[in-house]
């Protein structure tokens, strides 16, 4: 039983930083008046939770993104764009 949640655990972490790698702010457009605000676009919605997110321009964005860094983790927090 702790072997599947380990694996579980696993699968989720690398989860995570695959949409962290995906959603880099790089080569992304940047939210006008935000130094760390950047456009994404999510094409999965797992229960509320926008998922397998990559950086776009502003005209093709889903969504707003940002990095949030806590004791634990580096994760990527995004919010449901409003229409243009």
């Amino acid at each position: 039983m702790k072997t599947r949640i380990a694996s579980w655990a696993t699968a989720a972490a690398l989860t995570v930083s695959a949409v962290v790698a995906a959603a880099a702010p790089a080569s992304a457009d940047m939210v006008p008046g935000s130094s760390t605000q950047f456009y994404a676009y999510c094409s999965v919605d797992l229960l509320g939770v926008p998922v397998a997110c990559t950086q776009t321009d502003a005209s093709h964005a889903s969504h707003i993104c940002q990095y949030l860094v806590s004791p634990l983790d580096l994760s990527l927090d995004c919010i449901q764009r409003s229409a243009p």
